[in-house]
């Protein structure tokens, strides 16, 4: 039997808005997900929509300074994200029916490329449509805003159960200015009143949820348990 596949997309998005503050992704939100799949043996590809080093946020790197995964993986897996495949050289090539899943983590940078990017809508909406997993944490959920399934455009996230990083986690960090939408509120308007946005109890606590091959995470506390529920749903395909 083949090892499982996932296709891990980060951002190539640095800046956070006009702040002049760097950021790309969050360092911990694939650290614990890498360690949890390499772990069950699963085959990692990472891309990004230019291809090459996808940058990582410099905070999430200070953020970790107690986290001995996320200092491990920072210091020995720089390969992974500096050699990302370009997105585009994936598409036409029935690249969902290579994969078991496709995984987004967070970061800022997402907000900024991968929700409005049109290739990487067109690769969700191919894995949606051999219904593999879609799983995203944190800000990594913007990637899928911008989807759309069946032929008169509905959004792909109508009616879905999900979560994402919350407004109140966002003003907290102080980037709800500088982002071009809040998170929460874009996946309430998507998910609409068949659907429901969901989050912890208080912020920054661990939060997934899964909807059939749909699998969100709140923030980085939710990385570890999402990777958890990707290999439990590949397991069960």
């Amino acid at each position: 039997m083949s090892a499982p596949k996932v296709l891990v997309v980060l951002t190539s998005h640095d800046k956070l808005g006009d702040t002049g503050k760097p950021t790309g992704w969050y360092l911990s939100e694939l650290a614990h997900p890498f360690a949890v799949f390499t772990s069950h043996n699963f085959a990692i590809t990472l891309a990004s929509p230019q291809g090459g080093s996808a940058p990582l946020d410099p905070s999430s790197i200070d953020a970790a300074a107690d986290d001995p995964i996320s200092r491990t993986f920072h210091s020995e897996q720089s390969a992974l994200w500096e050699s990302t495949v370009p997105l585009a050289s994936l598409l036409n090539r029935g690249v969902a029916n290579q994969f078991d899943a496709i995984f987004f983590p967070g970061g800022h940078g997402p907000m900024f490329d991968l929700a409005v990017d049109p290739v990487t809508q067109a690769l969700v909406a191919e894995f949606v449509a051999a219904d593999k997993v879609v799983a995203a944490v944190c800000h990594g959920p913007a990637a899928l805003v911008g989807v759309t399934v069946g032929g008169e455009g509905t959004p792909f996230l109508r009616g879905k159960v999900v979560t994402g990083f919350s407004a109140e986690e966002e003003r907290e960090v102080g980037a709800d200015g500088a982002v071009p939408f809040v998170l929460e509120e874009r996946l309430v308007e998507l998910v609409g009143p068949e659907g429901r946005y969901e989050k912890a109890a208080e912020k920054w606590g661990e939060k997934v949820v899964v909807d059939g091959k749909l699998i969100t995470g709140q923030n980085p506390a939710s990385a570890k348990g999402l990777a958890e529920e990707i290999v439990k749903a590949v397991a069960g395909k």
